[in-house]
């Protein structure tokens, strides 16, 4: 997943025909996380650091991508966001979602820690209580919560999604794209630097905690409640 990501926004980046890049799911769901089931099995093999340590430089890796990304960057939110995918939205410029999406950020119960530069960008958008909230503790938000804290730009009724945001998008698409550029650079390349140092330590403790028992017991006992189900 990381790396299909990763090679399209650095394709559509180079494509001069490209001005607005939606990011979407399918079905029910924006983004049911990562796949914890094979994450175990990373912990647990003979080359477990080795494969960790490929998993961060592909998050890493993807999350450069949205920080480098110079077109427009809108997340259309169908369903829930769960880890990564919630707090990748906000590296989008914008985020439409369904009445039906919620955002989890289920770190500290996996053992794990903040990704996708949400440590650095979460309080400046919806202020340190309600960032530390969901970065610390896990608290789920519905949508229009995202949007009163201003994760979200606007939320449709869940009937009229997609009838509503694709049109949406297809009239953004033909406004002047390159003064939707110059506006992008003008309110994003100051804070680039922040941005990919946020990144790297992120990663860098996402490592860390992703070889600590801690986390090993905690992806266990969630593997072993979701079977129970």
């Amino acid at each position: 997943m990381y790396e299909g990501i990763t090679s399209l926004l650095n394709e559509a980046a180079k494509d001069d025909r490209v001005v607005v890049t939606a990011l979407t799911g399918a079905k029910d769901f924006y983004s049911s996380g990562n796949d914890m089931a094979s994450a175990i099995q990373y912990q647990s093999g003979e080359n477990s650091s080795a494969s960790k340590k490929t998993g961060v430089a592909r998050v890493r890796e993807m999350v450069s991508a949205f920080i480098n990304y110079p077109k427009v960057l809108v997340a259309v939110v169908n369903g829930p966001a769960i880890g990564i995918a919630a707090t990748i939205l906000g590296l989008c410029d914008v985020v439409y979602a369904s009445d039906k999406a919620y955002f989890h950020t289920p770190f500290t119960k996996l053992g794990l820690v903040a990704e996708g530069c949400s440590s650095y960008l979460f309080p400046r958008i919806m202020g340190i209580s309600k960032a530390s909230e969901m970065l610390y503790f896990g608290r789920q938000m519905c949508a229009h919560d995202a949007m009163e804290c201003g994760l979200v730009s606007k939320v449709f009724p869940h009937a009229i999604f997609e009838k509503e945001v694709w049109p949406k998008l297809e009239e953004l698409a033909e406004m002047p794209k390159e003064s939707m550029f110059a506006s992008k650079r003008l309110v994003r390349n100051r804070l680039k630097e922040d941005l990919h140092k946020a990144n790297e330590e992120e990663c860098k403790e996402l490592e860390i905690r992703m070889q600590s028992e801690e986390c090993m017991n905690a992806v266990i006992q969630f593997l072993s409640r979701k079977s129970k189900m």
